[in-house]
């Protein structure tokens, strides 16, 4: 078996516990002409990833690779597996990698299912020991771009076409550095051929693995602000697919912030309500400190849209009126919050033995924001 082969040899040569792999794994996938060179910097930043992208194209032109060919020999799953193992090995891909243009084959596809299974094993093994910081959580990712077969050779060819352009820019000044000239980028019947071999080859090993780890698929025929919004939205964090399950296990009786906005606007009319059905006086009291005595420090402060009010009054001292005044803010457009402080000051003072008696003294400290006035500057 391929990846045994690959597996036992590395950890022959590194040692189980430096078979430290990426935290987190985005295959990448397209068909040519996606964007995926265009988009490859994007989802790295929405994922937080620092390291480069791991081009599998590019490391099978390695001077190892390229005797290999030299020689006469295919570059094979086992080839192709080892090398990028390896790779991915490197410390600088630790936090996270994307992998662009693996898997390609079934074989490649099960390599990829046996390595998940291996990350997850080794971080059970060393879970109790110095070792488990090097043994997280596991996230991975199938990402596709997908555009059909007319729009993806109508790209290969306008791309052959720029290239073309540059390079005899660059032969007729001296200046820039020459583009690789591809024949599937100037030759319709290749290009078609290419964009058929991903539909018939690497679409269904990435698609395969959809029963198993997330799976995203990005219509990348849209404008590319569009496209971004897309990858952003399958890639925003999601704690149930990236804690530890136990962690997460932990967690999931405290709400999201989303569950709580959902219906916020709803419940504050309701609450709102209610304070006056059930609590009329204190209600009317509240509003009355409001109009009275906040919004007369408020209002001056129009243009910077921040006040700050310290009140004494002992109405705030009852926890119904603070919620109150909260959500009578919040329905009013603004943003009210209410932090207590407690004041020692000097009471009396017993002159025999030279003791000083203090008492507490409340400061309610109000913090009103709200969208500051816009005015013509210069």
């Amino acid at each position: 078996m391929i990846f045994n082969s690959v597996w036992d040899a590395l950890q022959t040569e590194r040692g189980r516990e430096n078979m430290r792999f990426p935290k987190e794994i985005i295959l990448l996938g397209g068909a040519p002409g996606s964007g995926k060179g265009t988009n490859t910097s994007y989802i790295c930043k929405v994922r937080d990833i620092q390291a480069p992208p791991i081009v599998v194209s590019a490391l099978l032109d390695t001077p190892e690779m390229k005797a290999l060919k030299n020689q006469g020999h295919m570059v094979g799953d086992r080839e192709v597996v080892d090398i990028l193992f390896r790779e991915m090995l490197d410390p600088v891909y630790r936090e996270g990698v994307v992998l662009d243009g693996f898997p390609r084959t079934k074989v490649q596809v099960e390599c990829i299912k046996m390595l998940y299974d291996k990350m997850i094993s080794l971080r059970r093994a060393y879970q109790d020991c110095e070792y488990k910081v090097h043994f997280k959580q596991p996230i991975y990712h199938i990402m596709v771009l997908f555009v059909d077969e007319a729009e993806s050779i109508a790209r290969q060819l306008k791309r052959g076409r720029e290239i073309i352009a540059h390079n005899e820019e660059v032969k007729r000044t001296g200046s820039g550095e020459l583009l690789e000239e591809r024949p599937t980028d100037t030759n319709e019947e290749l290009a078609r051929n290419r964009y058929r071999t991903f539909k018939e080859k690497t679409y269904d090993a990435l698609v395969s693995l959809k029963q198993i780890f997330h799976y995203h698929f990005i219509n990348a025929q849209l404008p590319l602000d569009q496209v971004q919004q897309k990858i952003f939205k399958e890639l925003e964090y999601q704690s149930s697919l990236e804690l530890d399950p136990r962690t997460y296990d932990v967690l999931r009786n405290l709400p999201e912030a989303g569950e709580i906005i959902r219906h916020a606007r709803r419940d504050l009319v309701y609450r709102i309500d209610r304070y006056r059905l059930e609590h009329p006086t204190l209600f009317h009291n509240v509003v009355t400190l409001i109009e009275e005595k906040i919004m007369p420090i408020v209002t001056p402060h129009a243009i910077s849209g921040r006040a700050h009010i310290n009140s004494e009054d002992p109405l705030l001292e009852d926890p119904k009126a603070m919620n109150m005044l909260i959500d009578i803010f919040s329905e009013r457009g603004f943003f009210a919050s209410v932090d207590l402080h407690r004041v020692e000051i000097p009471d009396s003072f017993d002159l025999q033995t030279g003791r000083i008696t203090c008492k507490e003294k409340k400061v309610y400290r109000i913090m009103v924001l709200f969208k500051g006035s816009e005015i013509r500057r210069g």
